[in-house]
């Protein structure tokens, strides 16, 4: 029987009413304790490393949990992890980069209810995260959520009540649990040893721009940020007005040694820059790099990743253009 470390973060699926509202207050113990099934599924030790809403989870916190597996990888065949839903997607894609080519899993899970609560989905989440931890198969990092795995660079939170919150965008599920049981879609190539990396650099900033929006937020953002995604209309268009702007001020910004990322507001088919005069002639006239099909959350937490091994513009490009966990196809 496997052996797998459930580490706990916080939640919904660990909280409890307060006078402020539901606030995780449920321990790893005691998440385990709700789920006595999982003694059938595999060995299951838990461990706390905090226990906060994921409204206030962050880099430091994506760098511990990846630290906390490093310390453990040997121990355990597989790891869990319970996590609020509203962040998660932005773990999933930080731990992508953080703990990469893991031969071991590593799934994340959590709920829209609390676990103390009657009809919550988290015992049938957590029970299913536990058995694809433990299943010979499993490898990598992944959400495992209503009964869907979605790869971790993929996911995104598209509902924020129902059970169903999570979706994979533009590429398909790993595999589905049915009753208990799991049916691969999607065997991705084994690897034989991870590689962990234990820095992000969070001056990263997103833009979502609005019409009419002027360039004069470009020169702000240049002196509080290393890189910048922009998410522009349509395919990742670039209106110019005219005055030149906000064409001119996306120059001055990577001229001045910055990096930016173009991609679309759009949730499904990525950007292109090559369609729409709007698009060719940023491709043109600007140092940029467009994300394609790629999430906003690995788009993020990519360029952390990127930032954290290098300052030098054109090595950030290598690395956010080399494909990784599926993030870019």
């Amino acid at each position: 029987m496997k052996h797998i470390l459930l580490i706990a973060t916080g939640g919904t699926i660990a909280s409890k009413p307060t006078q402020n509202g539901l606030a995780p207050g449920i321990t790893s113990e005691e998440l385990v304790a709700c789920v006595p099934e999982a003694a059938g599924i595999c060995r299951v030790t838990a461990e706390q490393i905090f226990n906060l809403d994921s409204t206030n989870v962050h880099e430091k916190h994506w760098i511990a949990i990846a630290e906390h597996i490093r310390k453990n990888y040997e121990k355990y065949d597989g790891f869990v992890i319970t996590h609020g839903t509203d962040t998660m997607a932005y773990t999933a894609a930080a731990l992508s980069y953080l703990i990469q080519h893991s031969p071991k899993p590593v799934a994340i899970t959590g709920s829209q209810k609390s676990i103390y609560e009657q009809d919550s989905d988290a015992r049938r989440n957590l029970l299913d995260a536990l058995r694809y931890a433990a299943f010979d198969g499993a490898h990598g990092v992944c959400i495992v959520f209503d009964g869907k795995v979605i790869i971790g660079t993929r996911a995104r939170k598209m509902r924020t009540r129902s059970f169903n919150a999570f979706s994979s965008i533009d590429y398909p599920e790993l595999a589905v649990i049915r009753e208990g049981r799991i049916i691969p879609y999607i065997e991705l190539p084994g690897t034989e040893a991870p590689a962990f990396y234990a820095a992000l650099n969070p001056r990263v900033f997103v833009l979502r721009l609005i019409p009419g929006q002027g360039g004069e937020i470009f020169d702000h953002l240049a002196a509080h940020y290393d890189a910048v995604v922009v998410e522009g209309f349509g395919m990742g268009g670039i209106p110019f007005y005219e005055d030149g702007e906000p064409l001119a001020a996306l120059k001055r910004f990577t001229e001045s040694g910055h990096t930016l990322v173009m991609t679309t507001q759009v949730p499904h088919e990525g950007s292109d820059l090559g369609v729409y005069s709007v698009g060719v002639q940023v491709k043109n006239q600007v140092r940029v790099i467009e994300a394609h099909t790629m999430t906003i959350e690995a788009i993020v937490t990519k360029l952390m990743w990127a930032l954290a091994q290098t300052q030098d513009p054109e090595q950030v490009r290598s690395l956010f253009c080399r494909p990784i966990a599926k993030d870019l196809l």
